[in-house]
């Protein structure tokens, strides 16, 4: 390839956008606020005792409002008309920590500026923990269309190393509730691979959640990430790091178990029960669509330039009130960075990579990867991944772009 490398600016708030990339538009909130923190996990979240006095939900949700008002005046001021919104991702954090009411504010915050499609997908993550029935009903009244469950595991040991603070059994009874409050499309995260997991502790989990009812499962490996508590454990040797045959192992034992109970999967890390269970705003990510991201730490990309918000909601706040997008800093993707993505997000999904969207370079790479049995050229003229190259897809990746 021979283009110029993405430029990066992070001495301005005011990305310079270019027109929207013709695909589905989505619109992703991040709620930043965790009732307490899960030692596994790096994302830009706070506690109510971390935050202090500097910001609340209230002022959150004032930022949030003027941010989505910017955004729209940007968009209105590119050339072609702002797309219909397909997709509405509500995540966190913990997003049921705002309530029924509070989601409800959420959406109609994103209606105010922007047009949602008809048919829209509109999903919220949830803690178990934070949910009832009656929380599902009001989401469901709000125009909510799925829901996400972080569930991570059934075994209250596995639970605890994590530091999830939900009992075993509410995941799968909030999913329940969630269903009978007319959710058709209820999503459980499973995470696998925790210190001191056993098989049958990943078996009582699957078995939870092919009890429960639902039509889409994400199952992560755990990955210990750097900064976080459970670094500082393995690190100090009182928990092992995750072992790359046994996660192998144990994706193997989930996948079995999902395909034979309907659900199949349509990215590496996601199953669901036919093509209206898919995550449709994930699938957008995957296949290089346009997003906002609204909310501190919040990521956008429209028309091949990306930018990502201030972190902190105290200054996300400040800096929306100052005007115009709270960005942190911005880049436009040359050619061989849209390229770089199109290949690592396209390889991950069952239908494929089309062929016609390598360079011609990468043939004697797909010639090696399917030689080694980890990918077929379809009938359709795509590189899939075999069920061996998923386990690899890294380094399928790693082979194609050489």
């Amino acid at each position: 390839m021979s283009s110029p490398a993405a430029s990066a600016c992070t001495d301005t708030s005011a990305p310079v956008l270019r027109d929207f990339g013709g695909g589905p538009f989505g619109i992703y909130v991040h709620v930043p606020f965790c009732a307490t923190r899960c030692g596994y996990c790096d994302f830009n979240t706070y506690t109510a005792g971390e935050l202090g006095t500097s910001a609340s939900p209230q002022s959150w949700l004032a930022a949030l409002r003027g941010e989505l008002a910017a955004a729209a005046r940007e968009f209105a001021a590119l050339p072609s008309p702002t797309p219909e919104v397909a997709t509405v991702f509500v995540g966190g954090g913990t997003p049921s920590l705002l309530g029924g009411d509070g989601l409800a504010a959420v959406l109609d915050a994103v209606r105010a500026e922007f047009t949602l499609a008809a048919g829209a997908e509109v999903t919220t993550e949830s803690n178990p923990e934070s949910t009832s029935p009656e929380f599902f009903e009001r989401i469901r009244a709000a125009g909510f269309t799925r829901v996400s469950l972080g569930m991570q595991s059934a075994a209250q040991h596995v639970l605890r190393v994590l530091d999830r603070t939900h009992t075993p059994g509410r995941a799968v009874a909030a999913a329940r509730e969630a269903r009978a409050a007319g959710f058709d499309h209820v999503n459980l995260d499973l995470i696998y691979g925790t210190p001191g997991e056993r098989d049958a502790d990943l078996d009582a989990s699957l078995d939870a959640v092919l009890g429960a009812g639902v039509d889409h499962v994400s199952a992560y490996s755990l990955i210990v990430e750097d900064g976080t508590a459970l670094a500082r454990r393995v690190r100090r040797g009182e928990l092992p790091a995750p072992d790359d045959d046994v996660l192998a192992a144990r994706y193997e034992r989930i996948d079995a178990r999902l395909r034979s109970a309907g659900l199949g999967w349509y990215e590496v890390s996601n199953w669901a029960a036919g093509d209206a269970a898919v995550c449709r705003h994930n699938l957008g990510y995957w296949d290089g669509g346009d997003w906002l991201g609204a909310g501190p730490g919040a990521h956008s990309h429209v028309g091949g330039v990306r930018w990502w918000n201030v972190k902190h909601p105290a200054r996300y706040a400040d800096r929306v009130g100052a005007g115009g997008l709270p960005a942190a800093g911005w880049e436009a993707l040359g050619a061989d960075e849209r390229y770089m993505e199109r290949v690592m997000l396209a390889v991950r999904l069952r239908s494929g990579l089309p062929l016609a969207d390598l360079a011609p370079a990468a043939a004697p790479a797909v010639d090696r990867v399917v030689a080694d049995g980890l990918a077929v050229r379809s009938d359709d003229d795509r590189l899939v991944l075999t069920d061996r190259g998923r386990l690899l897809a890294d380094g399928v990746v790693r082979e194609l772009l050489g």
